[in-house]
């Protein structure tokens, strides 16, 4: 039934494909004026979340990319690719008649909005030289550098046994549940070993990891952060991170040596969806954790003096607003990353026909071939534009959607938040373990212990001496 749900699903998107964004008529364009369009982005490319001693550069021997910026923040590439999306959607808009060509901002028309976080500020700031160069546009953020801004903090704000019981059920079910589903990986994480030379690594040497495991993975729910996932798999999930970023960056598909196909790089950027969707894709924790964004999209889609909004946040926002407004995201084409690439951007278009206002929803994204190249984007050689399906609501044969009818998913997703009861827990906090792996253990120089192995050996990542 799932896998006939998805065909259909895939069918719509096909089918949809050709009203999305730069592809329409001028038929449509008699029919419809655009009025509004609101964009919730991803941060650009950035250097990994940690440096200097991060822990992705202790199992490798090998000497990784010298980032242009310092950790997490945007890289200088990142930069560029930006600003040469901005020019797109300048190009785009001004082509739709929604805002003219070297267009200055007049009152409240135009608002970016970033986390204060520097490589959101940063993509908001290189994203709105490219789109608006005759302004130099003020970016909203509420907080000095690098502090995060509640609005787009995908954190619980409410919390009680029952609900957080609730969150643990449904991420027990993600596809199989969350044994299963890292399971399904394990070819990608041995890949990953096998590029990175993890067994002659100086993590290696010292005893600490031989191999990327996930038999002690917990995830912690409580009220005032974010979902956590400890354990092994958090590392898998640094180390995939920092690959795809150095291959964005080197333009390059080699890794240390090995020269991967597309098909390999998805597959090691699957790691990384199994650890977002975990933490960011139950539509219980969702509607907790991205009520603030939908709020606000939601007051946007409704105002009348605005004409563009910019926001700027992390595909855990765009994982869990898609799935508290069960979004249906398409299958990524051209990109390493499933749903959510580095630098996409949720797009809502309002229409109105001269009586009713739509939406349209689309992905839109750099290829991969694009962010390597820095390919100069135009709508003569635009991004990867795809539509939102979004479950239980209907399209018209313009492949829009009533105004109206998205706006009751909104209220009906803020709805669900506010009927959480937010009551003393028993415990401070409570976190689901999976069952334990398949039980590993090897020597110190990376070879397969036997029952008959003396001498210390690491088992279940851990320093063991057999006598």
């Amino acid at each position: 039934m799932i896998k006939k749900t998805l065909l259909v699903m895939a069918i719509m998107s096909t089918a949809m494909s050709v009203w999305a964004q730069i592809q329409r008529t001028d038929d449509f364009r008699t029919r419809y004026d655009l009025k509004e369009v609101v964009v919730m982005s991803r941060h650009n490319i950035r250097s990994p979340l940690s440096s200097g001693g991060a822990a992705y550069k202790r199992v490798s021997p090998h000497e990784w990319f010298k980032w242009t910026s310092p950790s997490s923040q945007l890289s200088l590439r990142g930069g560029v690719l930006e600003t040469e999306m901005g020019q797109f959607f300048r190009k785009w808009i001004v082509n739709e008649g929604l805002l003219p060509d070297n267009y200055r901002p007049n009152g409240d028309e135009v608002l970016f909005y970033a986390n204060s976080r520097q490589r959101t500020f940063a993509t908001a700031k290189y994203f709105s030289a490219g789109f608006l160069p005759f302004a130099n546009v003020e970016i909203t953020h509420k907080y000095d550098e690098d502090k995060m801004d509640p609005v787009f903090t995908p954190q619980f704000t409410k919390m009680n046994d029952t609900y957080r019981q609730q969150v643990l059920d449904e991420m027990k079910t993600i596809h199989g549940g969350p044994q299963a589903w890292m399971q399904s990986v394990q070819p990608a994480l041995s890949l990953i070993e096998e590029v990175i030379d993890m067994e002659h690594s100086p993590a290696a040497q010292s005893g600490d990891s031989l191999h990327f495991w996930f038999g002690d993975t917990q995830f912690k729910i409580e009220k005032g952060d974010e979902p956590r996932m400890t354990g092994g798999y958090t590392l898998a999930n640094s180390v995939a991170d920092a690959l795809v970023l150095q291959c964005y960056e080197t333009e390059s598909m080699t890794a240390f040596g090995h020269e991967l196909s597309a098909e390999q790089w998805r597959a090691i950027c699957s790691v990384k969806e199994v650890y977002d969707g975990l933490l960011f894709t139950s539509h219980a924790a969702s509607v907790n954790l991205a009520y603030p964004l939908v709020n606000r999209i939601r007051e946007e889609l409704n105002r009348t003096d605005r004409k563009f909004m910019f926001l700027c946040g992390h595909d855990s926002n765009l994982a869990s607003i898609g799935a508290a407004l069960r979004f249906h995201f398409p299958e990524t084409e051209n990109a390493f990353e499933w749903h959510t690439p580095i630098g996409s951007k949720l797009v809502f278009e309002k229409w109105n026909d001269g009586k009713d206002d739509y939406v349209a929803i689309n992905l839109v994204y750099a290829k991969v071939s694009q962010l390597q190249g820095r390919t100069l984007l135009s709508l003569d050689v635009p991004p990867m534009v795809m539509p939102v399906i979004v479950e239980g609501l209907s399209a018209n044969a313009d492949g829009l959607y009533r105004l109206s009818d998205l706006d009751a998913r909104f209220a009906e997703a803020m709805a669900e938040y506010e009927a959480i009861e937010d009551i003393p827990t028993a415990i401070p906090s409570a976190s689901l373990t999976i069952p334990n792996a398949e039980n590993r253990a090897y020597t110190l120089n990376g070879i397969k212990a036997s029952e008959s192995s003396y001498g210390v050996v690491v088992d279940g990542n851990r320093k063991v001496l057999r006598r």
